[in-house]
């Protein structure tokens, strides 16, 4: 045994916790005396971390929506920065997307001397790409999951190693389409829709109406058709159903991996964001909406560099799933793409077709095993 060494991690995201999760795991052989506190959810907690702060205490989208959040986020900012210069100061700071958060507390311990370890960083290709030199000053080492990302970061003083994509470390389909319809008392013979609203509750809120009134809509179209709603672990059950009441649709609320919830589909209808990567891993055709609030879209859409939100269409580089954004995300317009995936063969056949592209561009598996062993370098002391 050597001696114990300290990570403080923090992401405020179930897609965080996903990957905190599987970090922690591949810690536990790559370096057993790393031991891991802080920001996150069940999975992060499942694999060995003391979580001080639930994620979706913290987690919000949108400038407005943060404002009215301020107070909670600030508390927790407290209580981690004072860690910083306690007698449990951690010896590494581990940091998963969640930006605004994030990146200021980089900056407390980096003021502190610990050295910090950004995996999952921010999307400066998508968006306010002048946070490059910001990232650069409090960010030690940056482990970027998506191949086009260190170009970015040619010209600052930080290191920056291309990991490939955590998902691919926990992507499995674990049981056939017929049999896990079955086990929720659903017919294989009849077509079967995904809603994925995404998993936060503002996410649930400017989003969530649009989904289910488009699922209204398809099943006014075909009566037979049947809706699968996978609930995130940072959202309840009763929140989605308050959102569903006085809806003609009765959706399955499942909690099972979010593969074989996709599988089981013959179209998904999900928020932009890490479900249509998981969505395109298992080649399930898609439609990707976003909403939020009116400003917050309208500041942030004058700072957005990319032709795509979903980041299955962003990897692909190429449409492989329609989009529908903001004031774009029309129920009955959706409903006839929906409608077009599930009755048109030859269609859905190309729109598979092209998300293989996105499995291809993704790398190769043992993301989390190869960002286990920068932070147990660092954490030594090694650079």
């Amino acid at each position: 045994m050597g001696t114990p060494r300290r990570a403080m991690i923090v992401t405020g995201e179930a897609s965080g916790d996903l990957h905190g999760g599987n970090l922690i795991s591949a810690a536990r052989s790559v370096d057993p005396d790393l031991s891991f506190f802080g920001v996150g959810g069940p999975k992060m907690e499942a694999a060995g971390c003391e979580i001080l702060i639930h994620g979706e205490e913290i987690a919000t989208m949108g400038l407005v929506e943060v404002i009215g959040h301020l107070p909670v986020i600030k508390r927790a900012f407290n209580k981690l920065k004072a860690i910083f210069y306690g007698d449990k100061r951690p010896d590494i700071l581990i940091l998963i997307d969640f930006p605004e958060f994030n990146l200021r507390l980089a900056r407390h311990a980096k003021e502190a001397g610990i050295p910090v370890l950004y995996y999952v960083s921010p999307q400066v290709w998508a968006w306010r790409q002048g946070r490059v030199k910001k990232i650069a000053r409090v960010v030690d080492h940056l482990a970027a999951i998506f191949p086009f990302e260190p170009e970015f970061y040619s010209k600052e003083d930080i290191k920056v190693d291309y990991v490939g994509n955590p998902l691919l470390d926990e992507f499995a389909v674990t049981i056939d389409r017929e049999s896990f319809l079955k086990s929720y008392g659903l017919d294989p013979e009849k077509k079967t829709v995904g809603l994925f609203p995404g998993s936060r509750k503002n996410e649930l809120n400017y989003i969530s109406p649009t989904i289910f009134e488009t699922a209204a809509l398809l099943k006014q179209q075909d009566p037979e058709l049947q809706f699968l709603l996978p609930v995130a672990s940072t959202l309840d059950d009763e929140i989605v159903m308050e959102k569903l009441a006085g809806l003609p649709i009765e959706p399955i609320l499942v909690h099972d991996s979010i593969y074989d919830v996709a599988n089981a589909c013959d179209a998904v209808i999900t928020v932009s964001g890490t479900a249509t990567l998981q969505t395109g891993l298992v080649g399930t055709p898609m439609v990707i909406l976003y909403r939020m609030n009116p400003i917050s879209f309208a500041i942030g859409k004058r700072l957005v560099k990319v032709p795509f939100i979903g980041l299955a269409n962003i990897v692909s580089g190429q449409q492989v799933a329609r989009e529908f954004i903001q004031d774009g995300a029309i129920p009955a317009d959706i409903a006839v793409e929906v409608s077009r995936i599930l009755n048109d063969a030859t269609y859905g056949q190309e729109l598979r077709t092209k998300l293989a592209t996105v499995r291809t561009k993704m790398g190769e598996p043992g993301c989390s095993e190869r960002v286990a062993r920068i932070a147990s370098a660092m954490s030594r002391g090694d650079t």
